[in-house]
């Protein structure tokens, strides 16, 4: 009879860092809260990360970046595990700073069982850092999904700007600025984006042809 031996405690590890993960599945992003978007299923951190590696593919695709997309597709998929302890804190609600520090303490809680943890740190913290090209690239596409996003629920109609009394960046300068321009919702944070972020061509060019055309054609 053939007895397998199996390492209780790295099942264990396994299970509760994918019981952990799985949390993602149901924290809502922030900003479609904020914002109202008013669709009974609104998109889940988890959604946005796998949106964001679907965009990181195509980009890679299409525009042959000088990048290695495995470590950008891990990156994306785990750069966001701080949500699980601190939530999505947007850029209106706290500073980058005082986020990162909080997101690197929930790193550590997080990963604290796996083996592979300082590995995986290394990874989100050089994302955090954006100071190589698959960094930036990540940071790219993380960035302009959430616009894209935005594009796709405003061509839904799913979003009145007549109704946001309880939402503090509706106020922020810049975006009052734009949207008194006579930018629609989603034409906002793609140029809100464009003018933060200093994406390069490639991506200034995505972000440009979402602002001008309809994207949701199928």
């Amino acid at each position: 009879m053939l007895i397998i031996y199996v390492n209780m405690n790295k099942a264990e590890n396994v299970i509760k860092y994918y019981v952990l993960c799985n949390k993602l599945k149901n924290i809502i992003r922030t900003g479609w809260i904020d914002w109202g978007i008013k669709k009974d299923r609104v998109e889940s951190v988890a959604e946005h990360i796998y949106s964001a590696q679907m965009l990181a593919i195509a980009m890679k695709s299409e525009y042959n970046y000088d990048i290695n997309l495995e470590k950008v597709i891990l990156m994306l998929a785990i750069h966001e595990i701080e949500e699980i302890t601190i939530g999505d804190l947007t850029p209106f609600q706290i500073s980058s700073e005082e986020k990162q520090k909080l997101g690197h303490e929930a790193v550590e809680k997080t990963l604290l069982l796996l083996l592979d943890r300082q590995k995986l740190k290394s990874i989100i913290f050089e994302f955090d850092e954006r100071k190589t090209k698959e960094a930036r690239f990540a940071f790219y596409c993380d960035k302009l999904d959430a616009d894209l996003q935005a594009k796709l629920y405003d061509e839904e109609g799913l979003i009145d700007l007549n109704k946001q009394e309880n939402n503090s960046t509706f106020d922020d300068p810049l975006v009052q600025e734009l949207l008194n321009s006579g930018m629609s919702f989603s034409q906002m944070w793609l140029t809100f984006d464009q003018r933060k972020y200093n994406y390069d061509d490639n991506f200034m060019e995505v972000s440009k042809y979402a602002f001008d055309n309809k994207i949701n054609t199928l």
